[in-house]
């Protein structure tokens, strides 16, 4: 593999010049300001605040992609992100869910198979083939909803609706490219700060009620 790969793969990117992506850049600082805001609410919750530092490297790494544009970066860009989900589905099943450790490891490692079949059932639908792997985790936090105390229900809910209208702004970038050249992938950063700044939020408030009082 060619780590110094160049990828264009969005509307604002006409060349490869290192700001060719100005407002895909900056607004990298969603990511960077949620996860600032949050270190300081999550206080002594270790789960919290490993999220925590896994928000602030999406942001590092998403700046890194929409300046540098290349293979390396793009990886900079996308692990953090699997890492998050992974972390907070961890937690989800072992702090929310009451799962003891190894099966909460276990229904983690559920969301390999889990994702790779939702990818495949997408790949078939115009539109949704996109974004198709980024899908599953709003279904996901749907399919945990019903089963969890209602308030944190509440949260996953409005997480999954933030993520659902930000995965279409990522998926219409192309489409709109020609009347918006700017293009609406940075909308997908600024609602996914917020939305992943909102998670954490919502596991927190869930381990602040659950301590014995």
């Amino acid at each position: 593999m060619d780590w110094f790969a160049q990828i264009d793969a969005y509307c604002e990117r006409t060349d490869f010049t290192y700001w060719s992506e100005p407002v895909n850049a900056i607004t990298n600082a969603a990511f960077i300001i949620a996860a600032m805001i949050m270190w300081r609410r999550v206080g002594p919750l270790v789960g919290a605040k490993i999220l925590c530092v896994l928000l602030f490297a999406i942001g590092v790494g998403s700046f890194l992609f929409h300046t540098h544009a290349t293979a390396w970066a793009a990886t900079a860009d996308v692990v953090p992100i699997a890492l998050y989900i992974l972390t907070y589905l961890f937690l989800v099943n072992r702090d929310v869910m009451g799962w003891p450790w190894w099966a909460a490891l276990l229904g983690t490692l559920g969301f390999f198979p889990y994702a790779a079949g939702i990818i495949l059932v997408l790949n078939d639908i115009p539109f949704f083939q996109i974004s198709n792997a980024y899908w599953a985790v709003p279904l996901l936090l749907l399919l945990y909803a019903p089963a969890v105390p209602r308030q944190t229900a509440r949260g996953f809910i409005i997480g999954a609706t933030t993520l659902s209208v930000s995965i279409t702004l990522r998926s219409l970038d192309e489409t709109l490219c020609a009347r918006w050249p700017v293009g609406t992938h940075f909308n997908w950063h600024i609602l996914n700060g917020i939305m992943l700044g909102w998670m954490i939020e919502v596991y927190r408030r869930h381990m602040v009620e659950a301590r014995p009082r």
